[in-house]
């Protein structure tokens, strides 16, 4: 009795130590969340779901299939879906009786919790794996820098809720390949299906992937009992999201200046094989993975399904920067079974030297920055307050269109309550090269004609030179000196006729739009 009652308190304080881990880094930026009593997000993508998850909190029982509240008037069909909407309406409605700002701050702390879950369960799905494999997979979960982004307070985005179903899809695949199990065939088919309901992007890959290395490993059958159930419960997940969503979301790249947009948004960006970013990411040990992934197919310790995947996504990553977050997840999957191969003590306590040392050389750049990057970090924070205020002055009872440059277009929507012009996705592509093309106007007509089409009644601007580099970049020329951007914030006294100055800040200019003949 004794004995198992150590294990229990052992079992207690490392799932403690590493909860107090997660939340540490993923709470590491709490300073950018929570400014003068109001709740900020990261990204802009983030305030668009916000937008969806307010929509839901205020109408129970709602699915969101269009956007009216960006690329305005005409909207758009957007790739995102109702699961997180839910999952952060839902939090909502239990922080009600704590705080008088509860939707934002279950936008804000959703991330965590999710990370918090996965942790948890790679901690159960490690159990069984020897020292000191299993330690070294869940610090590198916990610090890894691009899992803690993607799952980082103020972070409210799909791949927060992805990195936890694609966890469970990939553990129970691995654990089906090792023994049928009618249990880890239902989880299987759970984080597959939920994967595939949150984005038929990412997932959906991953997943032809794996169907197709099952097919061609013959000793795998895919119609045994176990792979049944999982087959069956996939289908019927597939099919309620079907009926919920009732919709197909935009291939995107298919619009003029999809190119010209990509390149500005990070996650759509190359990565380097020389970018010190890797070893941040899964730490030192990547520069020892091929070696010892090689040694772990060849003892059984890895099936060559996880292996493929994670050979896949070295080279999506490659690609684009947005599957390091897949990446790293199969990277922690594999570790101990990495480990497993090395017999010498000296050997492994090197290994753990050299994998942790990158991860803690990241952590110690994010908690201790430099005098540069606290002073950007509070440049940030004193804009973001101030653009709120103008935007949530404009206080509109109707629909009233807002002209904004694209990046911060989501925010000013989620914070004024009107619909803009411009967004942050690729839907909304039409919307970012009409600001764009605002924003570098030279004549006072073709800039009315613009604000007419899209029924704008203000317009938002700030930085004229950042305004007009970011739109020079989507349209691909370069903007004039007499840009109006440049003209609306340095010379308001020179604007067109049909736009008077209402109000500014240090951050932000906000200008009414007159239509008279």
């Amino acid at each position: 009795m004794f004995r198992q009652s150590g294990r229990w308190i052992r079992v207690g304080i490392e799932g403690g130590l590493l909860s107090a881990l997660i939340l540490v880094t993923h709470c590491a930026n709490y300073a950018d969340v929570f400014v003068t009593g109001k709740i900020y997000f990261l990204d802009p993508d983030c305030y668009a779901r916000m937008t969806r998850a307010r929509m839901v909190f205020e109408h129970p029982g709602l699915v969101v299939r269009r956007h009216q509240f960006e690329n305005f008037p005409a909207g758009i069909s957007p790739h995102t879906t109702a699961p997180l909407d839910y999952l952060i309406a839902g939090l909502a409605g239990c922080l009600r009786p704590l705080t008088a700002q509860p939707l934002d701050l279950a936008g804000a702390i959703v991330s965590p919790l999710l990370a918090l879950i996965g942790g948890w369960f790679l901690f159960w799905w490690t159990r069984e794996r020897p020292w000191p494999g299993r330690y070294l997979a869940l610090l590198t979960y916990g610090l890894s820098a691009i899992l803690v982004h993607g799952t980082a307070l103020g972070r409210p985005d799909h791949q927060a809720l992805l990195v936890v179903t694609l966890m469970v899809a990939f553990a129970a695949e691995w654990r089906l390949q090792e023994a049928s199990s009618s249990g880890w065939s239902v989880a299987a088919a759970l984080g597959w299906g939920f994967s595939l309901w949150i984005s038929l992007y990412e997932p959906l890959l991953f997943f032809v992937i794996a169907l197709f290395c099952l097919l061609l490993a013959r000793k795998y059958s895919l119609g045994t009992r176990s792979r049944r159930i999982e087959w069956l419960v996939l289908l019927g997940i597939l099919l309620i999201a079907a009926a919920v969503e009732r919709r197909c979301p935009a291939w995107p790249g298919a619009q003029p200046f999809f190119t010209n947009w990509s390149a500005t948004v990070g996650e759509l960006r190359s990565l380097s094989l020389t970018n010190r970013i890797w070893l941040e990411w899964c730490g030192g040990l990547l520069l020892l993975a091929p070696l010892l992934l090689l040694v772990a197919i060849r003892r059984g310790k890895i099936p060559l399904t996880m292996i493929i995947l994670l050979v896949a996504a070295f080279f999506l990553t490659l690609w684009e920067v947005r599957w390091g977050y897949y990446l790293a997840l199969l990277f922690v999957l594999t570790i101990p079974a990495q480990l497993e191969v090395v017999r010498q003590k000296w050997i492994v306590i090197l290994v753990l030297a050299l994998s942790l040392w990158p991860l803690l050389q990241f952590w110690d750049e994010q908690l201790w920055p430099n005098d540069k990057e606290l002073a950007r970090r509070v440049q940030n924070r004193r804009e973001a307050v101030e653009w709120r205020l103008a935007a949530s002055s404009l206080g509109d009872p109707g629909h009233a269109a807002v002209m904004t440059p694209w990046w911060i277009a989501p925010a000013t929507a989620y914070w004024s309550g009107q619909p803009v012009v411009a967004g942050s996705s690729h839907e909304s592509l039409p919307g970012i090269v009409e600001s764009a093309c605002f924003f570098l106007a030279t004549s006072p007509a073709e800039a009315r004609e613009i604000l007419r089409r899209h029924e704008v009644r203000w317009v938002l601007t700030a930085d004229g030179e950042r305004v007009a580099e970011n739109s020079a970049a989507i349209l691909g020329r370069p903007g004039s000196p007499d840009a109006l951007c440049r003209i609306l914030d340095r010379w308001p006294s020179r604007a067109p006729i049909f736009l008077s100055l209402r109000g500014e800040n240090a951050a932000c200019k906000v200008y009414l739009f007159r239509d008279s003949q």
